[in-house]
This record gives C-alpha cells, sequence and structure tokens, in this order.
C-alpha cells in the first residue's frame, strides 16, 4: 500500500544575511510578512496540505522559530485576563496548528545537509520540503496540488513554474518534458543550476517546494560536497534520478521571494492587498501617492 506524505521539513537554519540587521539577533524566518512570520505562511500551507509534522531544522540563534509555534502561558493568561478573546484565540491557533518538532543543524553545510539531518524522524516515508523563503499564495496550497501529483505518479516531484525570457538564468532550471497523463507532471532528465539564458534546457524554473521519496538519504549521504564543504538537495535529486522517476510540477498559485528585499516587499504590498481587513483602506492609501 502507497504510504501517505505526513510531514513536512522545513530548512531555517541559514544567517539571513540578506536582510542585516534585521537579522543579526531576529531569524530569517521571523520576519514579518503583513502580521505573521515567514515561515508561517509556509507551515500554514503544510498544515492546509494535511501534513501532520512540521520538522525545522534550525540552527543557533533561532529559539525564537521555536517559541512562536510552542504555548506561551503567560500571554494566553494576560489576554484572558484583559478579555482579549479575538487575540488569545490568535495565539492559541498558532501554538496548536501542528505538531512542530526541531533539530538543530550545528554547522551549515548545505541544503541537502539540513533534509539530511530529518532522516531518522522521516524514516522511509515520502515526505515534503518547504523553503520557507518561497512564500506561495494559491486557491489550493502548493504541497497540496504537489502531494495529490505525488499520488499520481508515486515518484520525487520538485516545483516549478515557467519563465520567459534571460530572468530564468537566476534560477535552477528542470530539463524535462511534459507527460502524456498530466501536461504540469513533467518528466525529469536532469537539472541545471543557474545556467545562461542560451543554455537553458527549458523554460521551467525550480522553486523550492519538494516532495521526496526515502530514497533520497542513502544519496545525500554519499554524493561529494560542493563548494564551501557543502552538501547541495540538488545534487542528491540528480543522483536519485539515476534510480528512479523523478518529476517536475508546475503549481498553480504566485511564488513571492521572501527571502530577498524586492520580493518581500512585493510580498507584503500584494498580500495586504488581498485582506478583507486591510485591503481596502490600504488601497485607498496607495492611490493617494504621487508615484
Amino acid at each position: 500500500m502507497a504510504k501517505k506524505v505526513r510531514k513536512a521539513v522545513f530548512p531555517a537554519a541559514g544567517l539571513g544575511t540578506r536582510f542585516l540587521p534585521a537579522t543579526k539577533a531576529i531569524p530569517k524566518e521571523m520576519l514579518s510578512l503583513v502580521d505573521k512570520p515567514i515561515i508561517q505562511y509556509g507551515v500554514e500551507e503544510a498544515v492546509a496540505a494535511g501534513i501532520e509534522e512540521i520538522i525545522i531544522i534550525t540552527g543557533r540563534g533561532k529559539t525564537a522559530i521555536e517559541d512562536h509555534f510552542d504555548i506561551s502561558y503567560e500571554l494566553n493568561a494576560l489576554l484572558e485576563s484583559r478579555g482579549k478573546k479575538a487575540l488569545l484565540e490568535l495565539s492559541k491557533s498558532v501554538s496548536s496548528m501542528a505538531h512542530v518538532v526541531s533539530i538543530r543543524q550545528k554547522e551549515a553545510k548545505g541544503l541537502g545537509h539540513a533534509v539530511l539531518m530529518a532522516k531518522d524522524l522521516i524514516g522511509d516515508e515520502p515526505f515534503a520540503v518547504i523553503l520557507p523563503d518561497d512564500v506561495i499564495d494559491a486557491k489550493t496550497s502548493c504541497i497540496k496540488q504537489m502531494i495529490d501529483a505525488y499520488d499520481q505518479v508515486q515518484g520525487s516531484l520538485i516545483a516549478t513554474m515557467e519563465i520567459d525570457g534571460p530572468g530564468i538564468s537566476a534560477y535552477g532550471v528542470l530539463d524535462g518534458t511534459p507527460t502524456a497523463e498530466n501536461k504540469d507532471i513533467l518528466e525529469a532528465k536532469g537539472m541545471v543550476e543557474k545556467p545562461k539564458f542560451e543554455d537553458a534546457p527549458s523554460k521551467y524554473a525550480i522553486i523550492g517546494r519538494y516532495v521526496l521519496t526515502p530514497g533520497i538519504f542513502a544519496e545525500l549521504e554519499h554524493i561529494t560536497p560542493g563548494a564551501g564543504g557543502e552538501l547541495q538537495l540538488t545534487d542528491g535529486i540528480k543522483a536519485l534520478l539515476k534510480k528512479e522517476k523523478v518529476y517536475g510540477f508546475n503549481f498553480e498559485g504566485k511564488r513571492y521571494d521572501a527571502g530577498d528585499k524586492f520580493g518581500m516587499l512585493q510580498a507584503t504590498v500584494e498580500l495586504a492587498l488581498k485582506r478583507e481587513d486591510l485591503g481596502p483602506d490600504f488601497r485607498e492609501y496607495l492611490k493617494t501617492l504621487s508615484l
């Protein structure tokens, strides 16, 4: 019987140097996007997909992430004593949305190493990987779309989006062709990291969402570290591709790069405009600006 995707790994041990000085004392994953930390968007996406366990790979100075998803007895007691029922429910909802565990990555040895650290907690099940920097606004959770696709193909999937023109050079690019059964599922032949526009094997850019079979762990244990001694997840997937089928998946939704200052600003504006409580007034305010 095919196993369900029940667990999601969130690599969150990076230093967030692109957001200094804000990230000198605050994890970049805890920077606020409108009124929620960046990482909460990914956790909500996972929960909406039926994920039961969130595994966060953290590093030194990242305890704020664990605290955010934990119960704050003092805060809850204060809100209750002051009759702030709506805020109390909001606080409780964050700590109860999922079963969250954390693993400390003592050294920053790359995305592949971060995923490998979850091996014992994942076991022999397929699992999701969500990079918190990629915030995806979608009617149906991006990971839910991918899990549904996994149920069809029973193979590892990498999220992709189509990019026309030279902008493709800023991404890893999937070399793949649409399957006959589903044009959004691409059978992968390989991957190229940030190719020149003229050398890109396709227009399918790789985005920070994965559904992987447990076979990835054996590959990550045996690949050769790359630059800086880091284990790259892409190299592990390339090795896995030699043993089993891997697919790209063109998801429906809009992706924001919240690991970049400009992308963070875009996400803040556009997500705020979609909010019922903020959108109307914010839209009117933007109209008053002389741009």
